[in-house]
């Protein structure tokens, strides 16, 4: 039981993160190896917490605080890399909030067609998991600050195993609290089956096999729209190749990984 209820949450949340700060999905890996931070002033790349350089305005560029003279060209190279980065942050949010929201609707579709409509195991576990949707909204736009690094958002694992293990633990502590109705509601499915468990057991598989088709079918979308969110950082990864080629100070920086599973392209980012 409580394995077709936790199906909803862990494809949604599969659907776009995996550990050790990775991107991944049927055709695309992201690692990242360094820090960015974005703000409204400025996009500042750092390695194990120590600055690097930063980009403000878009398109120019400060290593150590002083202004590195550019032609117009690599401004242009810079104004391009900057406005890609910052036209990422929005859809990672998106993405992440939606995952969140499938995964909340996976739940309602598992506990009510357990218990009925309104039952109180789907309103307590949509509770809990509306809490952690907003915790993830708030790493995201807090200060109008997005910092994300080696070790996850804001410097800390967020999406990683004690993520998973907060969602695992709302589904055990929602289960026990609804053991009764649940065994209440099994009783009744076994009285509908005359108490033929093999009936009873053909039953739930199919119930079971009904939410992995439908959050497989809507999680879909979600997969598609991390696909596209990595063949972009792969564009900005052939912007970054091609700054570094044209301003030596920053030829040596090398922080995120990318590549593309179903091809022999495969990309370094910045």
């Amino acid at each position: 039981m409580k394995t077709l209820i936790a199906t909803a949450l862990i494809m949604a949340s599969s659907a776009s993160y995996g550990h050790d700060n990775s991107f991944s999905s049927e055709s695309c890996n992201l690692d990242l190896n360094g820090g960015i931070n974005i703000n409204a002033q400025e996009i500042t790349f750092s390695k194990d917490k120590s600055p690097l350089y930063s980009i403000t305005e878009n398109d120019t560029l400060l290593i150590n605080g002083e202004k590195i003279a550019l032609t117009a060209h690599q401004e242009s190279l810079l104004r391009d890399y900057s406005t890609h980065i910052r036209n990422l942050v929005p859809e990672v949010r998106s993405i992440a909030l939606d995952a969140i929201d499938l995964a909340i609707d996976g739940v309602n579709l598992a506990f009510n067609e357990l218990l009925g409509e309104g039952n109180q195991a789907s309103a307590e576990l949509t509770s809990q998991l509306t809490t952690i949707r907003g915790e993830v909204d708030a790493e995201f736009t807090q200060h109008e600050n997005f910092y994300i690094d080696e070790e996850g958002f804001s410097g800390k694992d967020f999406f990683g195993e004690n993520f998973e293990q907060r969602i695992e633990s709302a589904v055990e502590s929602t289960i026990k609290s609804a053991l009764g109705s649940l065994m209440i509601a099994v009783g009744q499915e076994m009285l509908f089956s005359g108490g033929d468990m093999k009936a009873f057991e053909s039953k739930m598989e199919n119930f079971g096999e009904l939410i992995e088709h439908e959050m497989k079918t809507r999680s879909a979308g979600l997969e598609k729209r991390a696909d596209a969110l990595c063949r972009s950082i792969i564009v900005i990864d052939k912007m970054e190749e091609q700054l570094k080629e044209s301003i030596d100070e920053i030829a040596d920086y090398d922080l995120i990984t990318a590549s593309a599973k179903h091809s022999v392209a495969n990309s370094k980012l910045m």
